[in-house]
């Protein structure tokens, strides 16, 4: 299979590196951190600007119209900086949820940038998110619901004008649209991308997409969500081994630069081996979801398996090459090595990933 991207793609990704790197040098990602909303407006209206939050919605909704492969392109750069701001909470995970709902007029909203949503699933345990759902939803009234439970991270929660929150009701899982959160802010592993704790106590709320158990889309959007952040994964780990490859080259010990003593050498060659792997992982399993593959969900799983895994030894091995430094804040490495591994345990965690892809080969009859 040909995993070159488009020459239009390219392009796309060359756009999309200059305007971050233009966010780099202005020193936005350091400010962000100690930012209690980890964005600005001015920073929300650029990238309004140039389409970025209607990237997954269809072109008759107002969005480009782009998939998921599409997707693994921007997010690759994203992770490189790392990206801080609600475009991953919004534009992806909350477009997913109400795009796979059958939500257009959510999603024309969302598409323009007028409103910030993000996506309330998880609840905790290293199984699989869905079932960790406790929140429950009762009727309240002729149309409305109500919710009581406790979401505990929810990306940009403090911020998002809309919440997807997945709750329990009758029928199994569904999804329910809280307006204005306004989650509690709580300290996340990795400082450039914002988390919050999400008290739905009798909280009122409207039912989203069709009638019954929406187990099935909301896993699909699980999916979806973790390839996407496998895409953002694979560009810390690519930007954490070129860090490691410029400062060994500079580094000099022993009257020569680090880069030529085996041990370096070997460090390097294992960490390219491993981002490689996850980058084809990650694009395979993009492919298969603009596809709807048969093996789309076992591609999925092994992805997020793998992938996680592999950023997280090559984060961690970009901060050895660098010594004491790598772990000091002059340096992005430590930045790199937070983000993978806080996405390692977000919408599923690689053990169970490894389990859940086991289960789907066993059952399917493939060896």
């Amino acid at each position: 299979m040909d995993f070159t991207f488009s020459p239009e793609q390219e392009e796309m990704r060359a756009s999309v590196r200059s305007l971050l790197a233009k966010f780099a040098a202005d020193g936005r990602v350091r400010a962000m951190i100690d930012d209690p909303r980890g964005f600005t407006d001015g920073w929300w209206d650029e990238i309004t600007g140039l389409g970025w939050p209607g990237l997954l919605v269809p072109e008759q909704l107002g969005g480009s119209g782009l998939g998921i492969v599409d997707l693994v392109v921007v997010q690759e750069e994203c992770g490189r900086l790392p990206l801080p701001g609600p475009f991953f909470s919004s534009a992806v995970c909350a477009t997913l949820a109400v795009l796979r709902l059958g939500e257009d007029d959510l999603a024309r909203r969302l598409a323009t940038g007028e409103v910030r949503a993000t996506l309330a699933l998880e609840e905790g345990g290293a199984g699989d998110p869905l079932a960790s759902v406790q929140v429950t939803a009762a009727p309240d009234g002729s149309a409305g619901w109500r919710l009581d439970g406790v979401k505990p991270f929810v990306l940009d929660g403090h911020t998002a004008d809309l919440a997807v929150v997945a709750a329990r009701d009758g029928d199994g899982l569904a999804a329910f649209l809280v307006e204005a959160p306004e989650g509690q802010a709580v300290p996340a592993l990795d400082v450039t991308r914002k988390l919050a704790r999400l008290e739905l106590d009798g909280r009122p709320a409207r039912r989203l997409g069709p009638a019954g158990d929406q187990s099935g889309q909301l896993g699909r959007v699980r999916d979806d969500i973790d390839v996407a952040l496998c895409a953002e994964t694979v560009g810390a780990a690519e930007r954490a081994l070129e860090l490691a490859i410029e400062y060994s080259k500079s580094r000099v010990q022993f009257d020569r630069p680090i880069a030529t003593f085996q041990a370096i050498k070997h460090k390097i060659v294992d960490m390219l081996h491993q981002l490689e792997l996850g980058r084809v992982g990650t694009h395979w399993a993009a492919w298969a979801s603009d596809v709807d593959d048969a093996l789309r969900e076992e591609s999925a799983a092994m992805c997020k398996a793998f992938v996680a895994e592999a950023a997280n030894m090559v984060t961690a091995e970009s901060i050895q090459v660098h010594g004491g430094v790598g772990f000091t804040w002059d340096i992005d490495c430590h930045l790199l090595f937070r983000r993978a591994k806080q996405n390692d345990v977000l919408f599923g965690g690689q053990s169970w990933q490894r389990q859940r892809l086991a289960d789907l080969v066993l059952d399917g009859g493939r060896g």
